[in-house]
């Protein structure tokens, strides 16, 4: 049996984000369940946020289905319908496609943690409405874009347009 000790593996920093917008990030981390189990049709994470962290940039995917479940700590959902208490044991979904665009932020002063479940699609369009950019990502390619398909060249992009 294929036994995963989280405590026994690495705890990752960085994103794919460029800067500025990696600054958006800063105080998250993640443990690769997933990967450490040798899975490839989707990915299972821990990530752990620190007090004021936030899980990504405000998002949806067009080919990949989330799924992310609160284990430890003070968690908000931020979805295009505002803002919902994620407290340990509660759930949420998004389909692949749903233009719902989402994140998590610890607000409180202590680390928090969440599971995270995703699909690994060869190809994936993912949206950041708040910013007016989107990234695709393709054959180990990462290239960020404003959503008009202008190249995005590092240029700091519009200031976000919510609360979250």
């Amino acid at each position: 049996m294929p036994l995963i000790d989280p405590d026994s593996l690495p705890v990752r920093t960085g994103t794919i984000y460029p800067p500025p917008l990696d600054r958006e990030v800063a105080g998250r981390s993640s443990i690769r369940l997933g990967q450490a189990g040798g899975l490839t049709q989707f990915g299972v994470n821990i990530v752990i946020l620190a007090p004021g962290a936030k899980s990504s940039i405000r998002h949806w995917h067009e080919n990949e289905d989330e799924f992310v479940m609160a284990l430890e700590g003070e968690l908000t959902l931020v979805t295009d319908a505002g803002e919902t208490p994620l407290p340990p044991g509660q759930c949420a979904a998004f389909p692949a496609g749903d233009p719902d665009a989402h994140h998590l932020i610890n607000r409180s002063d202590a680390e928090a943690r969440f599971l995270v479940i995703g699909s690994k699609a060869a190809r994936e369009v993912a949206h950041y409405p708040d910013y007016g950019l989107k990234v695709a990502i393709a054959d180990g390619s990462v290239a960020f874009t404003h959503a008009d398909g202008r190249p995005y060249d590092g240029e700091p992009p519009e200031t976000p347009r919510t609360k979250g």
